[in-house]
């Protein structure tokens, strides 16, 4: 029998990270399960693979992408339970909704630090051990928002594109220590990150109105059509198995649309077609929805002759 090959997950407990961990599980591999809630996750995990309580190929881990004591924690309990894995698949994330305007900043702060700082962290805490053993893939999960800025995903979007760049130059750097990296650029999967794990912000009736009712309306038929986990699953076992320093890859039919749109077509056409396919407003609809001007009373007012 061959050496059994180790995989850390990231975002386990749920979604993609569930299937693909219970995927790898079910075909030989060792799972070192990273998530937040270690005991609902790892109850989740037997569930779906059948694993006995003290089964040493599942193993679970917390972690909180949020928290960089947590990751130099998890850090240690990884290597401390498989030493250098043979793949490291930064899965977690978190997704929030709404215009430029409207998204308050910590949002985006939270979203950079888990979507970007947080892989950027754990990844370097475990680079000197992979280097050490001269192998490892790192695979990070991207969106088709890391394509292309998505409106009303803006600060999401944002995060994977900030998230693919790292992940392009990390390649170039760890390939002559004999590992390599993987995008996998994700299409609509049917999991709970498109509906209760994101969080909308912005005013429903306000300026934005409008295009909140399009990408609704784009939304909802996404969702119907939207994949199983599983198939995601088949897609990332097959990637691990890669030995080029560097490998990008869609999966999803909307993902694949994308990604040979974006090196064919020129931005303006792009653009284009992703305003239609969102049900966007087009340039100028709203520039004579303007609030009406009130006669503005420019004698003096109480307060102001009080305050001189």
């Amino acid at each position: 029998m061959g050496e059994v090959r180790q995989v850390v997950i990231t975002g386990a407990s749920r979604g993609l990270g569930l299937a693909s961990a219970t995927h790898l599980y079910n075909h030989g591999w060792r799972v070192v399960a990273a998530m937040r809630s270690v005991d609902v996750g790892l109850e989740r995990l037997r569930a779906a693979t059948g694993a006995a309580a003290d089964d040493p190929r599942l193993v679970a881990i917390r972690l909180d992408l949020d928290d960089p004591a947590s990751i130099a924690a998890a850090a240690k309990a990884i290597e401390e339970a498989v030493g250098a894995p043979d793949a490291l698949v930064h899965n977690a994330g978190i997704a929030a909704a709404g215009s430029v305007e409207e998204t308050p900043f910590e949002v985006w702060e939270g979203l950079f630090r888990t979507n970007v700082f947080g892989p950027v962290r754990l990844t370097n805490e475990l680079l000197p051990s992979m280097r050490a053993a001269g192998r490892g893939r790192i695979v990070v999960i991207s969106s088709q928002g890391g394509i292309r800025g998505m409106p009303y995903i803006a600060a999401y979007s944002a995060s994977k594109g900030a998230l693919e760049r790292w992940a392009e130059a990390l390649a170039a750097e760890v390939a002559p220590f004999g590992m390599g990296v993987t995008i996998v650029v994700t299409g609509t999967f049917n999991t709970d990150i498109l509906t209760e794990q994101t969080l909308e912000y912005g005013d429903h009736n306000g300026p934005y109105a409008a295009h909140r009712a399009g990408i609704h309306r784009t939304g909802g038929l996404a969702v119907r059509l939207a994949a199983r986990p599983e198939r995601f699953a088949r897609a990332l076992a097959g990637f691990l198995d890669e030995r080029a320093p560097f490998a990008r890859h869609a999966v999803g039919v909307d993902a694949h649309l994308l990604m040979f749109a974006s090196r064919l077509l020129p931005g303006r056409l792009l653009h284009h077609i992703v305003r239609l396919a969102m049900h966007l407003p087009r340039h100028g609809a709203l520039q004579d929805r303007r609030p009406s001007r009130v006669p503005v009373d420019n004698s003096p007012s109480e307060e102001s002759e009080q305050h001189g």
